[in-house]
């Protein structure tokens, strides 16, 4: 099932918070809080705070939104049994992307790590603004792993 398809799935049903953030690095903390206060109950929940605060860091780290002044967005949509977590920056000079990281590197694995804790993760935008999602549904990648131990 495409990304498109998940955050397309019974528009009218979903509900849909959004929060905007100043781009401090204490905020990513905040964005985790913004997620966890909205969704208690969610199954998946630890899932959903470490792709907001990878999310909310790259944003902070590679875009003008970490820069003196500069705001991100957090979106949370539940639709079901779907979650999607979206964070909305001010644009930077690369696209996200998932590299294969140095083993000894510091950094360079967040959205790989978003990509294997999500049922799917997508982005649009430009060097103007951008938005990453990362979508989250019953029975997803990392839920399975942690059953299964």
């Amino acid at each position: 099932m495409s990304l498109v398809t998940l955050l397309a799935a019974d528009p009218a049903a979903a509900q849909r918070w959004r929060r905007t953030f100043p781009g401090e690095p204490e905020q990513a903390a905040a964005a985790r809080r913004f997620a966890a206060a909205l969704l208690p109950d969610c199954p998946f929940l630890d899932d959903v705070l470490l792709a907001t605060g990878e999310m909310v860091g790259n944003a902070l780290r590679h875009t003008k939104s970490g820069r003196s002044g500069g705001r991100f967005a957090v979106e949370i949509r539940r639709t079901g049994d779907l979650i999607a977590v979206a964070v909305t920056d001010e644009g930077g000079p690369t696209e996200p992307a998932t590299p294969d990281a140095d083993p000894l590197a510091e950094s360079g694995r967040g959205l790989r790590t978003v990509s294997a804790c999500t049922t799917g993760w997508g982005w649009f935008g430009n060097e103007t603004g951008r938005t990453v999602t990362a979508v989250f549904a019953s029975g997803g990648p990392c839920g399975e792993a942690v059953r299964a131990l």
